[in-house]
């Protein structure tokens, strides 16, 4: 029992590094793009859609029900509980690893806003990234976040 412990452990940890290396390179992609006088090259639709992918899921799936209680899924299909009882049960405690890819989503959102104002983008590509600056606002724990989906949202409006 004590070796399937250990082996998840050390699963676990392999796919954070790999998911915290994944965001790496997204912010590094978006940084390029965002930096002054880049030529048009260098705004490839493939990549800005696959950091939108990107950041969409682990929003949904990694950092919404790790901030957030109501966005967990109960792998014991117990019964179904409010809001508030979800949210009275929560514990404040975030792994670091969960702290560091919030704070790479963060800053990738807000790069986001600002590629949104270098460059124009297809109205696929719009309609995920509104989805994803709005839906942080009904999500709780998340003010850093927010703070981005707002500067995030306005680009939005102002394309």
């Amino acid at each position: 029992n004590n070796d399937t412990e250990d082996e998840e452990r050390l699963w676990r940890d392999l796919i954070m590094e790999r998911v915290t290396k994944s965001a790496d390179a997204c912010l590094t992609a978006i940084n390029i793009m965002t930096s002054p006088n880049m030529p048009k090259a260098v705004y490839i639709e493939d990549v800005i859609e696959r950091v939108i992918q990107y950041t969409k899921f682990h929003l949904q799936n990694t950092l919404y029900p790790q901030y957030d209680p109501v966005y967990r899924v109960d792998p014991h299909g117990g019964g179904v509980l409010s809001s508030k009882a979800k949210r009275a049960k929560c514990s404040t405690h975030k792994q670091r690893v969960i702290v560091m890819l919030y704070n790479k989503v963060c800053d990738i959102v807000s790069s986001l806003s600002e590629l949104l104002e270098i460059q124009l983008l297809t109205d696929t590509t719009i309609l995920q990234v509104s989805s994803m600056g709005i839906t942080p606002f009904f999500v709780e724990n998340v003010s850093e976040l927010q703070l981005c989906a707002i500067k995030l949202v306005t680009a939005v409006s102002n394309f």
